[in-house]
């Protein structure tokens, strides 16, 4: 008689299920990355990281959850979670989340850096083009056919958001009273944020019903190969909860903060440049709830009609320019910070450095607080790992960033389609490229830099017709 195999022995053992030695053992957890390691994979991802904050927050789901096994699904998505409740760029604050999770301070601060480094030297490259070479009429027929396409992607955006948040009756309403507020009584983007935040609270209070608060989280999730950094995979000493930490994050966030500023204020004055940016800016960063979209209101509100840093025009302009540039969408306050320090003579000796001073000190302002709140955050958040939920009140804001967008889209068209202003000619080829535009994104899923760009060839042919007719 032949000696039983392994798989046979294994099998007659008391309380050893029939599958269990045919059921193959996991695989291990890849080795930890060092420092220098994750360091050219967030540089790579910065220069790479176009499509957007879903596309940004897909490509590093491949990499570190599928691909390298840096950090597991659950632990992935709970660090999403957070960065979805706080205002700012999400998918920066993920890489931040990260990175600092696995290498600390410095590993955040290599990982959020490094996803918006590339963004801004291409976008102040681009400035440069556009200020400097904007009236050639290459250039010029570029931006006629990017402008339709911008508008488009703003209504797509609403209707992205639209689609996933307003629900209910309820929030639709107030996505509607969110668009009167701005658009017939000429709200300010702030106050809006607020009185939203309140009905959201009340609603979740008294009519339940109609205010749905989304959940995210990683649930019905199937066990994924180890990864480094894995569902129980204990705290590293440096995440966890300290309140001198705490203490130690904030000082040193609102030490910066004063320091540059004041700095600024010495230098120019209060009602200077640079001093008046750097205030709008961080004014603008902590009310990015809902994306750079959603921010858009505002800063029209503050840098074209209040300020008159730029035009409503350059301000469209900069959006189709961030479109086209890797990194989060909300580096067009960069263009918008090189614009105002190019024309309002920030460096005298050089309007190239005036403008690639002002898009830097508006960088810092715009990401110092995106920092702040993860490596103040973070250690709490690693306390636990069950799902953090959005609040009532991030509902009600999401639902009225809704109403915001839908103005912002056509405040656009307007200009784009009646470029002279009620009475004049209306623009036929742009509201054709716009709804081109619309169908690529909408139904054939066309990517947005695609769509930006075939916007952009299609101006040029058409101004290029234009001038022989």
């Amino acid at each position: 008689m032949p000696p039983a195999s392994p798989e046979a022995l294994a099998c007659e053992r008391p309380g050893t299920p029939p599958d269990a030695a045919s059921t193959p053992a996991p695989a291990p957890a890849p080795l930890a990355p060092g420092f220098w390691q994750a360091f050219f994979y967030w540089l790579r991802l910065g220069f790479l990281s176009f499509g957007g904050p879903a596309g940004q927050i897909a490509m590093m789901h491949d990499a570190l959850v599928l691909q390298r096994r840096w950090i597991s699904e659950r632990r992935f998505l709970h660090a999403l979670n957070y960065c979805m409740v706080l205002p700012g760029p999400e998918a920066q604050q993920l890489a931040t989340y990260i990175g600092w999770l696995m290498h600390g301070t410095w590993g955040g601060i290599a990982a959020g850096g490094l996803f918006v480094l590339p963004s801004l030297l291409i976008l102040i490259g681009l400035s440069w083009v556009y200020m400097a070479l904007g009236k050639l009429a290459l250039v010029a027929g570029f931006l006629y056919g990017v402008k339709p396409a911008v508008t488009a992607l703003v209504l797509f955006s609403a209707w992205r958001i639209g689609h996933k948040t307003l629900r209910t009756s309820g929030l639709r309403a107030l996505a509607l009273l969110a668009l009167l507020g701005i658009a017939v009584l000429d709200l300010p983007f702030p106050l809006i944020v607020l009185l939203a935040g309140c009905l959201g609270y009340l609603g979740q209070r008294y009519w339940p019903a109609q205010v749905s608060v989304a959940a995210g989280g990683a649930q019905h999730l199937q066990r994924q190969a180890a990864a480094v950094i894995d569902d129980d995979t204990p705290t590293p000493p440096h995440a966890r909860f300290r309140w001198r930490h705490l203490l130690r994050v904030l000082l040193l966030g609102l030490g910066l903060w004063a320091l540059a500023i004041g700095g600024l204020a010495y230098c120019y004055g209060s009602e200077g440049l640079l001093t008046q940016m750097a205030w709008f800016f961080t004014k603008a960063a902590l009310l990015t709830f809902g994306g750079a979209y959603a921010v858009l209101p505002y800063v029209y509100q503050g840098a074209v009609e209040q300020f008159h840093w730029l035009s409503a025009a350059q301000m469209m302009d900069g959006l189709a320019l961030g479109e086209t540039t890797p990194g989060p969408l909300i580096m067009v306050l960069s263009f918008l910070g090189f614009v105002a320090g190019w024309s309002h003579a920030v460096a005298p000796s050089s309007q190239w450095l005036g403008g690639v001073v002002a898009s830097c000190w508006v960088t810092f302002f715009t990401f110092l607080p995106s920092f702040v709140f993860i490596f103040l955050g973070g250690p709490l958040i690693e306390t636990s790992h069950g799902n953090l939920r959005l609040a009532a009140p991030l509902t009600g804001i999401t639902a009225a960033v809704v109403g915001v967008i839908v103005n912002l889209a056509l405040f656009f068209a307007y200009h784009v389609f009646w470029p002279g202003g009620w009475g004049t000619a209306f623009d036929g080829a742009a509201l054709a490229i716009g709804v081109l535009c619309v169908v690529a994104l909408g139904y054939y899923k066309v990517a947005v830099i695609r769509v930006v760009l075939g916007a952009g060839c299609a101006g040029m042919l058409w101004q290029y017709l234009h001038s022989w007719s």
